[in-house]
């Protein structure tokens, strides 16, 4: 494969980005401008990809289905307007460093703010752990920054008042806390439709867990929407009730660490096998659960309420 047709290719594909560096390393010209405007269009796309966030996709056509295509678009729009449309300049100024004399090639695994280029999800907050990619100041072009403001005080709120409980969890479980907080979130819808008594206490549940057989605690019934044969249905389940939010990311770490179906979740920090580890050992029983998951890790209501 040459420099000049790695351009055309996906922006996210993972071969052409090793073949690139390859060629870089090999001081090619060609693939050392390619490289600069995979670069360009990695951030062009996270750009895209927060704007999406910020704005709502309640609309009748949105789906799980269309949010999917329309990130497959934006990633190859952000390749196509940095390929062949000039992009931001970024590449330039990309190139121009790495065709200095003396440049380790070795660079082109970070980006020119130092974080690392395709970046494994980060446990924010954790030590050793970079905090969000921010957004440059003024945005790009037309293109400016979501801003603090437009994320619910509702997530915020939730948010803060998790995150200790998310934190000491990450440490029995080697799970980002900001893993289990987009869980808690998902199950909870951030925390408005916990399960409660019938005298409206709440029971802490902040992971669906159910009250099986073994469980001794106190025990509260709630609605829940169960999927048989992909199918909803409305009924009602007992779930487990605690004295604490506390207590709620103990017994869920817990539940994680003793059960071998979740073997592969445990000490996972990637997102994608986090989500898909959950719902392949039959955690819930939404076909969508893994996606809906990833979606809210990954998602700009959780990253400003964490930065904020």
């Amino acid at each position: 494969m040459s420099a000049v047709d790695i351009p055309n290719q996906f922006s996210l594909d993972v071969n052409g980005l090793t073949a690139l560096k390859r060629q870089v390393r090999e001081n090619s010209p060609g693939a050392i401008k390619a490289a600069s405007q995979q670069f360009e269009a990695l951030f062009l796309q996270m750009v895209l990809k927060s704007m999406r966030e910020a704005t709502p996709q309640d609309g009748m056509f949105d789906s799980d289905q269309s949010r999917m295509y329309q990130s497959l678009m934006d990633q190859q729009l952000a390749q196509v307007l940095t390929a062949k449309g000039g992009g931001t300049g970024l590449a330039a100024l990309i190139e121009k460093q790495l065709s200095r004399p003396g440049v380790d090639p070795q660079s082109l695994d970070t980006l020119p703010n130092g974080l690392p280029f395709n970046p494994p999800p980060r446990a924010y907050g954790l030590p050793g752990n970079p905090p969000p990619i921010p957004l440059p100041q003024g945005g790009i072009g037309n293109i400016s920054p979501p801003s603090a403001d437009a994320v619910p005080p509702a997530a915020r709120e939730f948010v803060n008042r998790v995150w200790t409980h998310a934190y000491e969890a990450s440490k029995a479980t080697g799970i980002p806390a900001h893993f289990m907080v987009a869980q808690a979130a998902l199950e909870t819808g951030w925390g408005k439709s916990e399960p409660r008594f019938a005298d409206g206490r709440p029971s802490y549940n902040l992971f669906g867990v159910k009250a099986g057989k073994n469980w001794n605690g106190a025990v509260v019934e709630a609605n829940a929407t169960e999927y048989v044969n992909g199918v909803a249905q409305k009924q009602v389940e007992h779930f487990r009730a605690y004295a604490s939010y506390a207590e709620s990311f103990r017994d869920y770490a817990n539940l994680l660490n003793s059960s071998p179906r979740y073997a592969g979740v445990v000490g996972s920090r990637d997102a994608s096998v986090f989500a898909r580890g959950l719902q392949q050992a039959g955690y819930a029983t939404d076909p969508m659960y893994a996606a809906k998951l990833e979606r809210i890790i990954s998602g700009n209501t959780l990253r400003q309420s964490l930065s904020s």
